[in-house]
């Protein structure tokens, strides 16, 4: 059975010296220890230059060229479509879809391994464009030499600490044909002009420059691992079981350390790192009482009796009018509800939780006035807004269907399940919580 490493492959110097000597090796170590290995050559078109089908045309050529000599490798392509937004640029736009076309081309193949081309160079340009744009520790830190994403593939650079000059013999050596890419002379594109202008003088009078700035790199990836290390910390400190952030106890670090956690705390959140400028605005607008919002990352940031939260937005909006929904939920799991953009999520519970028999019959419908809620076993019937009210449930939280039995409430979106369903001692018990779509993890 063949094991697959894939190569981001755009035809140029570095990715064709790149893809011919992880080839070269998985050849090798097929012959010498039956490894059964396999390269694939990721491609992408992306439809920007008048040349990309040549180039295409190219790759595809090459690589059958070298498998008809024997190495142990197959091509794959895909081509981009779409073009960017008004307010983003082209370069940012071609990475942000070349990394998902090789995410998706990898996961395809198998392979759990990409390798990319990046040198010294490389890493020692992007720390000067990350300082040129005023970027913090983590922007100066550069390229990771390898990198688990969230797409359960590693991200590898195993020529990080090659210079260029490296890279270019290798090419001589084997007499690898490449091509060249005319928008690499076109200096509107920021590391171009970086490269073509900057970088002939720079190393003129600073000849050690490639090594000595991607060494800073390397300490910048040194410092952004301990402020993580140190946010994580102040975060396990600041967490009290409840939802969101709590601002008064996060004023209670120095300011640094406070900014250093609620930056983890917001990537943590929603899976962005927090633009510096929105760090600044929240430093000095966060400290006030009254319930507020801010826009961030494709939602929206809320303070509401000292806590923060996060939301992301509703990828739909569900109508209020939905009809009543006939359901069983006596056995773990998650139960999705497309038309409601959400699930239910049934698991064994060891503490509080509804008992089992209580689940068979029940019905989710939308909230429709005069419903009563019972907080815990020793309280009185509420109404369910006056049960919200004494909560401090806020607003966003208690959207979402409410499941009854018979004509009492069993479960209200952000109150969780009414004390009369509470399951007695010796009962077998489920907990019991609606997960809207932008909350379930797939």
């Amino acid at each position: 059975m063949s094991r697959c490493i894939a190569v981001a492959y755009s035809g140029g110097r570095d990715s064709t010296a790149l893809l011919h000597a992880a080839a070269r090796q998985a050849q090798a170590l097929n012959q010498e220890q039956g490894a059964g290995l396999e390269v694939v050559a990721l491609h992408v078109h992306h439809g920007l230059s008048p040349n990309a089908d040549d180039w295409l045309d190219h790759c595809l050529a090459q690589c059958a060229a070298w498998a008809e000599g024997g190495l142990p490798l197959r091509f794959r392509a895909t081509r981009l479509t779409g073009a960017p937004s008004p307010a983003q640029s082209v370069e940012a736009w071609a990475r942000e879809q070349r990394y998902a076309a090789l995410s998706t081309m990898a996961h395809e193949v198998g392979a759990t391994l990409l390798l990319l081309a990046h040198h010294r160079r490389d890493q020692a340009e992007t720390l000067l464009l990350q300082a040129l744009r005023g970027a913090g520790v983590a922007g100066l830190a550069g390229m990771p030499a390898q990198q688990w994403r969230e797409d359960d593939l590693c991200w590898a650079r195993p020529w990080l600490d090659q210079p260029r000059e490296a890279v270019q013999a290798y090419v001589q050596q084997h007499a690898l044909s490449h091509i060249e890419d005319d928008s690499n002379r076109d200096t509107r594109f920021a590391r171009n002009r970086l490269r073509l202008d900057v970088w002939p003088g720079l190393l003129q009078a600073f000849p050690q420059a490639e090594a000595s700035l991607a060494q800073a790199a390397t300490w910048a990836q040194h410092a952004a691992a301990l402020q993580d290390e140190v946010a994580q910390e102040d975060l396990d400190a600041l967490a009290d079981g409840l939802p969101g952030l709590c601002l008064p106890a996060l004023f209670k670090l120095s300011e640094l350390r406070a900014r250093n956690a609620l930056r983890a705390w917001l990537a943590a959140q929603t899976g962005q790192v927090a633009p510096a400028s929105l760090l600044l605005r929240l430093a000095h607008e966060l400290v006030g009482c009254q319930p507020a919002t801010w826009s961030c990352a494709g939602g929206l940031l809320r303070r509401y009796r000292g806590r923060l939260t996060w939301q992301p937005s509703a990828s739909r909006i569900v109508s209020e009018s939905l009809g009543s929904v006939e359901l069983d939920l006596s056995q773990p799991g998650i139960y999705p509800l497309a038309d409601w953009a959400g699930a239910w999520q049934v698991e064994p519970s060891l503490s509080a939780g509804v008992s089992q028999e209580a689940l068979r019959a029940l019905v989710m419908r939308s909230r429709s006035g005069g419903e009563q809620f019972q907080c815990a076993r020793n309280s009185c019937l509420r109404s369910l807004k006056k049960a919200y009210q004494e909560a401090a449930v806020p607003a966003w939280q208690r959207k979402g269907p409410l499941l009854f039995a018979g004509d009492e409430l069993v479960y209200a979106p952000g109150l969780g399940l009414d004390a009369r369903w509470l399951a007695k001692p010796g009962e077998t018990a489920l907990s019991l919580t609606w997960k809207p779509d932008s909350m379930l993890v797939s």
